[in-house]
């Protein structure tokens, strides 16, 4: 598919770049912006990112940004319920490529608590996220092959709950029969009020899910990604 072929909804602004280094460093160079303007006008901001491999390049390149990052709270939209040892855990993604260099001095607000299931830690989450100011500055998301976005995917039980646009919960426990690991997410109403949300993406395959999101954009519960293709958003696509 080429990249001309897709039709955006308007209000949502597509930067296509060559390789993945390019379309990181763009994406740090927006974020670092709407950060270092934020913290202009309060004293603290928030950075919500995603795991995966995609992310990497644009973790390596957001940490060498010279921003006040001791005001920065960082945290993931998402985590599997591992110990932050287990090599699948995105904590440790974090801790090892986004807080380093000049990053190091973020707070970073762990969604792993302790307790055998995301379940009995839900009320240790929540602690965690207690002191973290709403709206959400900044929000990076990532998009499955599903359709799915942080851990909202569309055969978790929990799902209708997490998307609700009146829960009042920050962080649901989901239990998708596709995933090996239990998981713990931020919900929709926190993600959807983001001041500025980016959508990262690399791969054609991307692309083709992405058209499929766009072109029936009503059933969410099926497609998560789709209650996010609103005015506003910025997606970040690489090759």
């Amino acid at each position: 598919m080429k990249t001309s072929d897709l039709q955006f909804p308007e209000g949502i602004q597509a930067r296509f770049g060559k390789t993945p280094d390019d379309v990181a460093l763009n994406l740090a160079d927006a974020v670092a912006e709407f950060l270092v303007a934020r913290l202009k006008e309060v004293p603290r901001a928030s950075l919500v990112v995603s795991g995966g491999s995609t992310p990497l390049p644009f973790f390596k390149a957001l940490s060498g940004k010279p921003l006040d990052w001791g005001k920065v709270d960082v945290l993931l939209a998402d985590e599997r319920w591992v110990d932050e040892d287990n090599p699948v855990s995105n904590t440790r993604l974090v801790r090892d490529n986004l807080l380093q260099n000049h990053a190091a001095s973020a707070r970073y607000l762990s969604l792993k608590q302790p307790g055998a299931t995301p379940a009995e830690g839900l009320d240790a989450v929540k602690a965690e996220l207690a002191g973290l100011v709403l709206p959400l500055d900044v929000l990076i998301l990532g998009m499955g092959n599903d359709g799915h976005t942080a851990s909202l995917f569309p055969d978790a039980p929990e799902l209708a709950y997490a998307m609700d646009p009146e829960c009042q919960d920050i962080v649901a426990a989901t239990t998708p029969a596709s995933q090996p690991q239990k998981r713990i997410t931020l919900t929709w109403p926190p993600l959807r009020d983001a001041r500025f949300t980016a959508l990262h993406l690399r791969g054609e395959d991307k692309l083709a899910i992405l058209e499929q999101a766009m072109s029936d954009p009503g059933k969410v519960l099926e497609m998560p990604i789709r209650a996010f293709l609103k005015p506003g958003l910025q997606v970040f696509w690489s090759p």
